[in-house]
C-alpha cells in the first residue's frame, strides 16, 4: 500500500502479533468481534491506555468489495496511525501490554480451534467514563473501522 509501518522484529513478539490477528480473523468475519484493544497497564496491573479498534463488517454487503476503494481507506487510515504516537502520553519502563478482544457474542468453547484460543479476562476497569481521542474512522463498505485512544479520567488519573 506505499506505506512504511512499525514492524516487530523480536521472533515471539511478531508470532503473538500474528496469532493473535489470525485467530481473530473467523471472527471478525462472521461479526462476531466489536472491538479489538491494545491495553498498556502499569506494574499494578491498572490500565493505562488503551488503543481501541471499534469494527463493523456488514454482513450483508452480496457485491464485490471495490479493492481499491478498501486499500486507498486502509492507507489513509495506516498513515494516520503512524502519526498518532503525539497522542500518547509517556508510560512508565515497568508497564506491559496486551491485546484483548471485545466480542459481541461470545464464541463456542469446544466448537473450533479457534474459540478455545480466547479466555475471558479479568482486566481492571476505570471507574470514572475514560477520556477518549478520536483518531481516525473509514467506511468502506463491507467494513467500518474507527480508531480511539482512551485514558483514565482526570480524576481517577489522580487516585
Amino acid at each position: 500500500m506505499n506505506v512504511v509501518v512499525q514492524r516487530a522484529r523480536h521472533p515471539q513478539l511478531k508470532n503473538y502479533i500474528h496469532a493473535t490477528v489470525a485467530g481473530l480473523l473467523p471472527f471478525v468475519q462472521k461479526g462476531m468481534v466489536e472491538r479489538v484493544a491494545v491495553i498498556f497497564f502499569n506494574a499494578d496491573n491498572v490500565p493505562l491506555e488503551k488503543f481501541v479498534f471499534k469494527l463493523a463488517m456488514n454482513q450483508a454487503y452480496g457485491s464485490e468489495v471495490e479493492e481499491v476503494d478498501l486499500e486507498f481507506s486502509l492507507r489513509s487510515f495506516l498513515i494516520k496511525l503512524s502519526h498518532s504516537e503525539s497522542l500518547c502520553k509517556g508510560l512508565p519502563p515497568d508497564c506491559r501490554w496486551e491485546i484483548t478482544a471485545y466480542f459481541r457474542s461470545l464464541p463456542e468453547t469446544g466448537t473450533s480451534k479457534e474459540a478455545d484460543l480466547w479466555i475471558p479476562t479479568d482486566t481492571k476497569q476505570w471507574q470514572q467514563p475514560p477520556l477518549i481521542t478520536p483518531i481516525k474512522s473509514m467506511s468502506c463498505e463491507p467494513l467500518c473501522l474507527q480508531l480511539y485512544l482512551e485514558h483514565p479520567s482526570l480524576s481517577e488519573s489522580l487516585l
